[in-house]
């Protein structure tokens, strides 16, 4: 039996997070013996790590603890991320076991495992964005010849779309770890059958097209400019309301801005939830506004629940709809975005018929053909 050990920073309400659940929740027990080990213990994903996974974590949730201890707890996070030699915090917090090490996110815990002691393990890094358009772990980092000595240090680059990982490739040339790439496991029999659960929300009006987006709040997802959009539109007479799924840094600047062009009644902002597919079951259209993806997980959730859909051009986007076919792909830009939902709200019948290919494009995404390829990898 194969031991995997999995490092990441948390359980955060991400698309790489959830995919993660997803691959713990279908991989086959018979063959590997899994280690979850996350820095922080926070997130919102703890309730849906499977029972058959060791799980730890290095450090505390904070917002949990006395505040006596919280001072043990700076001390000890700046020890990890600050202080001490990578190299002797793994060798004083990690197992060390492992026959395969995993770094499932890019950024410190790919930074972190690359000063691995174990010197049998397979070691793999997951990449989960298009490094050369959002490129964030510089910060992570002194300058990119150190990142790029972090990547050398791996046996394996999986990336999550063939246009990230020819976004890394020119982003790091000098990197020469082989790269693949393998596509996130979704369970589409779950989201469906969570997608017809009943939930207590608002009547849409009859004339409503009712557009939802699911991600974190964040610079990347470009929420600030599907706002002005959708500020636009309204002041045009369209008759729209926007849902978004989600949370983070910037919940405030988006409560704001909706504060101040009195969209209160237009934009709904529902936080993080459980279940997003009964909310998706209630939307006309799924909106991307992102300047950067990897392999877009709530497009896929969209598409398998047969939402149409239109996004900004992000990696992974026209291996999603086909170059195009199963959904609107725009100039990854406010105006393009703008243009392109116009497009369709004014065309009740092109609507439709990205209705028509999302529900056919949707049935693709075979949960076992997903995860057979990881587990030949981790098995290889």
């Amino acid at each position: 039996m194969k031991k995997i050990l999995i490092l990441i920073e948390s359980l955060s309400g991400g698309g790489a997070e959830k995919v993660l659940t997803t691959l713990l929740h279908h991989i086959n027990y018979h063959q590997f013996d899994i280690t979850l080990c996350c820095i922080c213990n926070i997130g919102k994903y703890f309730d849906e790590i499977n029972p058959n996974v060791h799980y730890i974590s290095l450090l505390p949730n904070p917002n949990k603890l006395p505040h006596l201890f919280q001072f043990i707890y700076q001390l000890k996070y700046k020890l990890i991320y600050y202080w001490l030699p990578l190299k002797w915090v793994y060798q004083w917090f990690i197992p060390h076991h492992a026959d395969v090490e995993i770094a499932f996110v890019e950024g410190f815990a790919t930074k972190f495992l690359a000063h691995s002691t174990n010197k049998k393990a397979k070691k793999i890094a997951w990449i989960h964005i298009d490094l050369e358009k959002f490129h964030w772990t510089k910060s992570i980092y002194k300058d990119i010849t150190e990142e790029e000595k972090t990547y050398q240090q791996y046996n394996q680059l999986i990336t999550v779309s063939e246009t990230a990982k020819e976004a890394f490739l020119r982003e790091f040339k000098n990197v020469h770890t082989p790269i693949k790439t393998l596509y996130n496991p979704i369970n589409s029999l779950e989201i469906i059958q969570k997608s017809k659960l009943t939930i207590s929300t608002p009547t849409k009006k009859t004339d409503t097209i009712r557009l939802v987006s699911i991600g974190r709040f964040t610079t990347q997802k470009a929420y600030n400019r599907l706002l002005r959009i959708i500020n636009q539109l309204i002041h045009e007479k369209y008759p729209i309301e926007l849902w978004l799924l989600g949370d983070g840094e910037q919940r405030n600047l988006l409560e704001n801005y909706i504060k101040e062009q009195h969209l209160e009644n237009i934009v709904t902002l529902w936080g993080f939830q459980d279940n997003p597919y009964a909310y998706l079951a209630q939307c006309d259209l799924f909106v991307c506004s992102s300047i950067s993806e990897g392999y877009s997980t709530a497009v896929t959730e969209a598409l398998i629940i047969g939402l149409p859909v239109i996004t900004t051009n992000c990696s992974g986007m026209h291996e999603l709809l086909k170059n195009g076919e199963c959904g609107i792909i725009t100039e990854n830009s406010e105006a393009a975005l703008y243009i392109g939902l116009k497009q369709l709200l004014d065309d009740p019948s092109l609507l439709q018929h990205y209705k028509n290919k999302a529900i056919e494009r949707g049935k693709d995404f075979s949960l076992q053909k997903l995860i057979e390829p990881i587990e030949k990898l981790l098995l290889s």
